[in-house]
């Protein structure tokens, strides 16, 4: 059975001062799941200090180099360094704003679990695939060609996060959600077999305090991956609770 998992992406937004939201999710640890906030890098190590293990840390991208050449970016090493025991890899943003492909998400994941990160893969398609009929198609594409050779499942979770869904209060329905879902896992066992069980399958996209306990209700559903309602920790609070309480 995977283990059950709400994670918060700050994505470009947070400074010192917002830090206090972290200490209230810190402060309330849920029970039965897991909680994670991914933070810019600038706050991760002031956030470490902050969660004292009761909550996880993640970064929102790494290079797929150990070190390097690489003016502006950061490695999963220097991630660990700072606190981080999680990194999300392949947002559709990263993918649409920095040409990123399904191979270098995959070198990325490798990265990650080399320095000892669990990696947050995201997936999902636009509006066009899903008016197309292709969404299972392209996420079964990006399933093959982001998740690594030889990966270690026990640090690898699965994100769906509909492009089309993310930031706009849009959701897809709860049929369409365990469809996608359900081809993920049949994907991920057909691949590795029983042990593609124990993997977290995620979904993301205009998660709500709202709408969280009726997504956490769809068959292979594990959690979510949470973007602007993570910023305040009543909001995210919420939503843990919701998947705590089932």
């Amino acid at each position: 059975m995977a283990r059950r998992l709400v994670a918060g992406n700050w994505k470009m937004h947070g400074l010192g001062a917002d830090l206090a939201e972290v200490a209230a999710v810190a402060a309330a640890p849920a029970a039965g799941c897991e909680v994670l906030l991914c933070l810019p890098a600038t706050l991760l190590h002031r956030g470490a200090a902050l969660a004292q293990g009761r909550i996880a840390l993640g970064g929102q991208d790494c290079h797929r180099a150990g070190q390097g050449a690489h003016t502006g970016d950061i490695s999963a090493a220097m991630l660990a360094d700072a606190g981080a025991t999680h990194v999300i890899l392949g947002h559709s943003e990263r993918r649409a704003d920095h040409a990123e492909t399904d191979a270098m998400v995959a070198a990325k994941a490798q990265a990650a679990q080399g320095a000892g990160l669990v990696a947050v893969v995201c997936l999902g398609e636009t509006l066009g695939d899903r008016d197309a009929g292709r969404t299972l198609e392209v996420v079964a594409a990006q399933l093959a060609g982001s998740v690594p050779e030889g990966v270690d499942l026990a640090r690898l979770v699965l994100a769906y996060e509909p492009v089309w869904a993310i930031g706009t209060g849009r959701t897809p329905t709860e049929a369409q959600i365990a469809e996608v879902h359900g081809a993920l896992r049949a994907g991920l066992a057909a691949r590795f077999g029983a042990a593609a069980a124990d993997v977290p399958l995620l979904y993301g996209g205009s998660v709500k305090p709202g709408n969280a306990a009726a997504i956490f209700a769809v068959p292979d559903v594990d959690g979510a991956l949470v973007g602007g309602a993570s910023l305040k920790a009543a909001e995210f609070l919420a939503i843990v609770g919701a998947l705590a309480g089932r």
